[in-house]
C-alpha cells in the first residue's frame, strides 16, 4: 500500500507540476549546449498565401467586433483571404457578415457541427497557409505574420497561438482559475516546442499547411488537437508562437466551464483511443514522452489516482505509529476542504483568491472522470451546445 500510495502522488506530483519542472530543467541545458536561440526571420516578402478560416454559429452578438478585428490583420496585400462559414446559425450572423464584401461567406441552413463547417470551408481554400481561430475571440494585429514566417522551415506543419483569457480584479473562480491554467499551459507549450514539438493545438487560434491537412472523422469532438496531432504524427512538428495570441473572456461561470471541460474529457478519451501510434516510442520519442507526460495521463489515470491514494492513506494513517502517513493525510484533507470551501464562497459570490487553485483542480479532475463516463456510457455528438461566456 505505500508503494501503491508514494508511486499514485508521484504520478500526479509528475501530471500537473514534475513535468513541467523536468521541461524547465532540460530547456536551460539545451539552451547552455546549444547558446542563445537565433531569432526567426521576418521577411514579409516570402510569406505565404494564407486564408482566415472562423466558423461562427449564432455568434450576432460578437460577430461585427469579430469582423472589425479581422479586417485590422496585418498581412501583405493580396497573400490574404478570410472565409467565414455559418453552417445552421439561425440567428442574423449570416445577414451581418454578407454586409462585408471583403469576406467570403459559405452558409448553409443545415447544421451538422463545426468539424463538418471547417471541412466544407476547406473545399474553398487553396493557399499555402490556412489559420483557424473561433468567432468569439480576438487576435492581435501581427498574429498572422507571427504565426506564417515560422512555414519558411520545412519542418514546421503546423503553429499554435496563445490563447490569453480576459479577467478583471473581481474574476470568480471559473474566470481566475481558467486564466491561470492557461497561463501554465502557455508556458509549458513554450518548452514543448523548443523541445521538440507542441502537443496538439486550441482551436482558438492555431494553423495548419494546407497541403498537410487532413479531414478527421465527422464525430471528432477535439478537432483542433486532432488535426494538429495528425500532422505531427507524420514527422512535422507543431510550434508554439506566443506573440499571436488570441483573447476571450472566461466562461460565464464554473457550471459553464464544467460542461466545457467535460466535452474535452470525453474528446480526449476518444483522441488518445484514435491515436494509438503515439504510443510507440520509436519512430518519434521525444513527441511520445511529450504527448503521454503532457496529455495522456492528465486525460486517463490521474483523477482515479488521487481516489485510490486518498483512501490508501486513510487506511496507512490508521495504523499505529504512522505520523508520517497522518501528516500526509493532514494535508490532503487540507488541500480538499480549501477546494470546498471554494466551492461554498463560490455560491455566496465571495472572491477569495487563495481558494480559486485548490477549487479549480478538482473541478478539472472531477470533469475528467465525468467525461471518461460520458464517453464509455452515452453518445458524444460533435455538434454540441457551446459553453456561454462573460459578456
Amino acid at each position: 500500500m505505500k508503494i501503491i500510495l508514494l508511486l499514485s502522488l508521484f504520478i500526479v506530483f509528475y501530471t500537473f507540476a514534475g513535468y513541467g519542472i523536468l521541461l524547465y530543467f532540460i530547456i536551460k541545458l539545451k539552451r547552455m549546449v546549444r547558446g542563445p536561440k537565433k531569432p526567426i526571420a521576418e521577411d514579409l516578402s516570402i510569406l505565404p498565401t494564407c486564408t482566415l478560416v472562423v466558423a461562427a454559429y449564432n455568434e450576432e452578438f460578437f460577430i461585427k467586433e469579430k469582423i472589425a478585428n479581422s479586417l485590422l490583420l496585418n498581412y501583405p496585400a493580396g497573400k490574404l483571404k478570410i472565409v467565414f462559414i455559418t453552417d445552421g446559425s439561425s440567428d442574423s450572423t449570416p445577414e451581418i457578415i454578407a454586409g462585408y464584401p471583403q469576406i467570403q461567406l459559405l452558409h448553409q441552413p443545415q447544421r451538422a457541427g463545426k468539424i463538418a463547417a471547417v471541412h466544407r470551408a476547406m473545399e474553398f481554400v487553396d493557399t499555402d497557409a490556412v489559420v483557424f481561430t473561433d468567432a468569439n475571440t480576438f487576435l492581435n494585429k501581427d498574429a498572422l505574420i507571427k504565426i506564417c514566417r515560422h512555414y519558411a522551415d520545412p519542418t514546421v506543419g503546423a503553429v499554435a497561438g496563445e490563447k490569453r483569457v480576459h479577467f478583471d480584479e473581481n474574476a470568480d473562480a471559473s474566470a481566475a482559475g481558467e486564466g491561470f491554467y492557461w497561463k501554465y499551459e502557455s508556458a509549458l507549450k513554450k518548452w514543448d516546442s523548443e523541445l521538440y514539438s507542441v502537443v496538439g493545438a486550441a482551436g482558438e487560434l492555431f494553423s495548419v499547411r494546407r497541403s498537410l491537412y487532413l479531414p478527421v472523422q465527422p464525430d471528432t469532438v477535439l478537432d483542433d488537437f486532432m488535426i494538429s496531432m495528425l500532422i505531427a504524427e507524420k514527422g512535422y512538428r507543431i510550434v508554439y508562437e506566443p506573440e499571436a495570441y488570441a483573447t476571450e473572456t472566461a466562461s460565464e461561470n464554473v457550471s459553464e466551464e464544467l460542461k466545457r471541460k467535460i466535452r474535452i474529457a470525453a474528446g480526449g478519451i476518444q483522441s488518445i483511443l484514435r491515436l494509438k501510434s503515439l504510443f510507440n516510442p520509436f519512430p518519434y520519442p521525444i513527441l511520445s514522452f511529450q504527448y503521454i507526460s503532457h496529455r495522456v495521463l492528465r486525460w486517463t489515470i490521474t483523477p482515479f489516482l488521487l481516489i485510490l491514494s486518498f483512501v490508501l492513506n486513510i487506511a496507512l494513517a490508521s495504523e499505529p505509529g504512522a505520523a508520517g502517513w497522518q501528516l500526509l493525510l493532514f494535508a490532503q484533507v487540507l488541500f480538499y476542504l480549501l477546494a470546498f470551501l471554494g466551492y461554498i464562497m463560490e455560491k455566496k459570490q465571495l472572491r477569495v483568491k487563495i481558494l480559486f487553485i485548490p477549487y479549480y483542480f478538482c473541478v478539472m479532475n472531477y470533469a475528467v472522470l465525468a467525461g471518461i463516463i460520458r464517453y464509455f456510457t452515452t453518445t458524444q455528438s460533435a455538434v454540441w451546445e457551446k459553453a456561454q461566456r462573460k459578456q
